[in-house]
């Protein structure tokens, strides 16, 4: 079992986690559309707010994948991977930091060697059976419906600096 403490990175696989897996086109434009969940969102800016990165992970390329990590403040968005270890092993270079340090949120075959090679690795609820085999722990809910939120709150929990993300964010929200 792989240590959670030392948890500072957070990489995502897109579609399936991010968000239900489904995606549609628009006729007029034919650019994808996806949904994504306001809860993962939050998430997301409390781990960033923290001072954690949040990493991007994608074999597929879609526009509101970056518009939705804009609005989050996700500055690492590799959309069309053919490689998610070299990838990511690029953006803890530019971060200096390790593989032990990532736990990598995951729901499809192709995700089993990442999540091999990172510290702490998370399959979605409604992850293929080989990936949820493969986790250090499986979500409650879906993806897309919140499973980012959970891991989100697990590794800060486990941490035990949830609490205080929780004060800190209603603090700086009840201000505005």
């Amino acid at each position: 079992m792989s240590s959670i403490d030392k948890i500072t990175v957070l990489a995502l696989d897109v579609d399936g986690v991010l968000t239900d897996g489904t995606f549609a086109f628009d006729p007029n434009t034919k650019n994808e559309i996806k949904f994504f969940n306001a809860q993962d969102g939050m998430g997301i800016s409390l781990w960033i707010d923290y001072g954690y990165t949040v990493v991007l992970i994608s074999g597929r390329s879609a526009q509101c994948v970056d518009q939705r990590a804009e609005e989050l403040g996700i500055k690492f968005v590799i959309q069309g991977s053919k490689n998610k270890i070299k990838d990511l092993e690029q953006v803890l270079h530019s971060l200096g930091a390790n593989p032990k340090q990532v736990c990598f949120v995951g729901d499809d075959l192709g995700d089993i060697p990442i999540m091999e090679h990172v510290g702490y690795s998370i399959a979605v609820q409604n992850a293929a059976d080989e990936v949820r085999s493969a986790a250090d722990w499986i979500t409650p809910r879906s993806g897309g419906h919140g499973a980012v939120r959970d891991a989100i709150e697990y590794i800060l929990k486990s941490q035990k600096i949830w609490d205080s993300r929780v004060s800190s964010s209603m603090s700086k929200h009840s201000n505005q």
